[in-house]
């Protein structure tokens, strides 16, 4: 069903202050200031961090387009089973 607007939409702004009006952007912040520990709350945002010799190494790897497609069809995790025939690979070889 379509309906026709008889009135143009006008942007409300949630902003007590022209933002492209340097001055009244500078006025109405001068006085603010920043709340402590907002620097670490966001640090802490996401997954925590592993520990140096946990973590994984982003490289670019040639692979023969075949054996690629061969590991996506296998659906999610396949890089990690990539991983593991390497290290698995590497064990037996050692």
């Amino acid at each position: 069903m379509n309906v026709k607007r008889t009135t143009k939409r006008t942007p409300k702004s949630d902003v007590p202050y022209d933002p492209k009006n340097k001055a009244a952007t500078l006025k109405y912040w001068k006085g603010a200031t920043a709340h402590r520990g907002v620097a670490e709350l966001r640090a802490k945002r996401g997954r925590p961090a592993k520990p140096p010799e946990e973590r994984k190494e982003q490289i670019a790897l040639r692979v023969d387009k075949d054996v690629l497609e061969w590991y996506r069809h296998q659906g999610t995790g396949w890089q990690t089973r990539m991983n593991a025939v390497l290290k698995a690979f590497r064990d037996a070889a050692s």
